[in-house]
């Protein structure tokens, strides 16, 4: 019995040293053993966040130049708000700009002052994935010498500076020397307007004298100037923003100012004519881009807007309502015939020949917002 018995006991420890390692296996970790575990564990990446379009985006531009329905039908697409501030000229907007303001998602600068902000870095560069529309722009608008490729904004409008004036009472005028020349006898001596702008006021006297819209000549300008102070005796005044209104009350009879502005106040008074002289004038293109200050909401909100105006229905719709003519050429297979041969939309090539843009001229800018000063002091 006393050998049974030792051999049991053997068998019993050897039983329970093998339950204790077996039990040590199946044990959780202790505290140091997990934390060394987890500091050799890579954790799992976050994905990174979408930014999502801002609700709302504010829209800096020229008065009545857009359908009010445009903003209607991309707010019922999308979701998002548009509202919009005006300026009067392309000075304002940039020196608006220049003093800091922030909050516009979308601005519409005329060619001349796309290329002054683009240098000072004022423009955001456009995401062209999001905007696939890019490809209805006609080519011709596509390498265009203030934004070679678009990189930074969208042909919206082009256009014409011209003459217009009532019909019915004026016979065509057909050189800016109705200006600069005026006749103190004529029944519009003090009955018309000039564009309060600088360069466009400029422009036209330059243009009267045979220049250079943009020269930078000193006596050239001088010239102009004494140009324009002749011309002011036979204002009523300067105005960027009425003055078709003004022509169509036959509160005036003449008016130096934008094509598609006259040919809209036709509605109003269909003996508003529009012309350009025979010495010529001013081609544009004005353009939609985006502050470089424009948040990432705004900013997609903003090309997802660019996008919806880049449809062809859409572009239609804009040149119908401001009598512009479009750079989007999917836009003019849905535009009316007559409205694509209308000569005050769409100039002939022979007018065509005659025309200037009005391009960035450095530190003369400063030149002639100074003799431009000195015109409207003048008395």
């Amino acid at each position: 019995m006393k050998r049974y018995w030792k051999a049991s006991l053997v068998m019993l420890v050897a039983l329970a040293l093998l339950l204790a390692a077996c039990g040590q296996k199946a044990a959780s970790p202790t505290a140091s053993q997990s934390q060394q575990q987890a500091a050799t564990t890579e954790a799992p990446t976050a994905a990174p966040q979408q930014v999502q379009p801002a609700k709302q985006i504010v829209f800096y531009n020229w008065s009545d130049y857009i359908d009010p329905q445009v903003y209607e039908l991309f707010e019922k697409e999308t979701g998002i708000k548009v509202v919009e501030d005006n300026f009067s000229s392309n000075e304002e907007l940039l020196a608006k700009l220049q003093g800091g303001a922030k909050g516009y998602a979308l601005i519409v600068p005329s060619d001349y002052t796309v290329k002054i902000m683009i240098d000072q870095h004022m423009l955001a560069p456009l995401d062209k994935d999001k905007i696939p529309n890019l490809k209805n722009i006609a080519p011709k608008f596509r390498d265009v010498y203030y934004d070679p490729g678009n990189q930074y904004c969208v042909p919206y409008q082009w256009g014409t500076t011209g003459i217009g004036y009532l019909s019915d009472q004026v016979q065509k005028p057909d050189s800016w020397s109705i200006f600069f020349d005026p006749d103190p006898n004529a029944p519009w001596y003090g009955r018309m307007t000039m564009l309060d702008d600088a360069r466009e006021a400029f422009a036209a006297a330059l243009t009267y004298l045979g220049y250079d819209i943009n020269t930078t000549d000193e006596k050239q300008l001088e010239e102009a100037k004494q140009a324009l102070i002749r011309a002011k005796k036979a204002l009523s005044g300067y105005d960027s923003d009425t003055y078709e209104d003004l022509l169509a009350s036959g509160e005036n009879l003449i008016a130096h100012g934008w094509n598609g502005d006259f040919l809209q106040a036709q509605e109003d008074n269909e003996n508003i004519a529009y012309t350009i002289p025979k010495e010529g004038g001013v081609i544009w293109v004005d353009n939609v881009c985006i502050p470089a200050t424009a948040t990432p909401e705004q900013k997609l909100a903003a090309e997802m807007f660019l996008n919806f105006i880049l449809r062809p229905d859409i572009g239609a719709m804009i040149s119908e309502y401001n009598y512009y003519a479009t750079p989007n050429q999917a836009a003019e297979a849905k535009l009316d015939a007559d409205f694509l041969h209308d000569p005050a939309v769409y100039p002939p090539q022979e007018v065509m020949d005659k025309l200037q843009f009005i391009k960035p001229v450095g530190d003369a800018e400063g030149l002639f917002q100074r003799m431009w000063d000195e015109v409207k002091a003048a008395p």
